[in-house]
């Protein structure tokens, strides 16, 4: 039923609007000043909707990512409160930077994966092979394979971790 209710959320928007549930991504090509206000009109957009159908946005929780370099610098505003810069955000369990580098989310995997590995050390006496194995596939290696580009060529380089 709230998908019905949100489902036209993005009526009237010339920017792209990915929803998912009560979550929303409104992104754009902006290159000029016109692109600019475009954009912002779009956030007045969904503001309006919002206030049409009773509901509130947390502009607190609202954000800018600007991808790439030839990106102006311009403000955005929600309810009269400038948009904050981010620099990486974390959308569905991956973490999407603004270089568009996996690197963050390949330490955030292994970062959860020794979390695990270190718990079932810790918490698991009977440690057979088989134990392990069920264990590894169940708990470890999803961190590992969750939109993790590890095994891509192009992203691997010398660390020391």
């Amino acid at each position: 039923m709230f998908l019905i209710f949100i489902n036209n959320r993005d009526c009237g928007t010339t920017n792209w609007l990915l929803k998912f549930a009560d979550d929303g991504k409104l992104f754009g090509k902006v290159q000029s000043d016109l692109d600019t206000i475009s954009f912002q009109e779009d956030l007045q957009k969904l503001l309006d909707w919002a206030k049409e159908w009773e509901m509130k946005f947390d502009v607190e929780e609202c954000k800018v990512m600007r991808i790439g370099n030839s990106n102006k610098n311009s403000k955005y505003y929600m309810d009269k409160k400038e948009l904050e810069k981010a620099q990486e955000e974390k959308n569905l369990g991956v973490l999407i930077t603004n270089d568009l580098k996996a690197s963050s989310q390949c330490v955030q995997a292994r970062n959860k994966t020794n979390r695990v590995l270190g718990m079932i050390h810790r918490t698991i006496i009977y440690k057979t092979k088989d134990v392990l194995l069920r264990l590894y596939k169940s708990l470890v290696r999803p961190h590992v394979e969750y939109c993790t580009p590890v095994s891509s060529h192009c992203y691997q380089k010398k660390t020391s971790y």
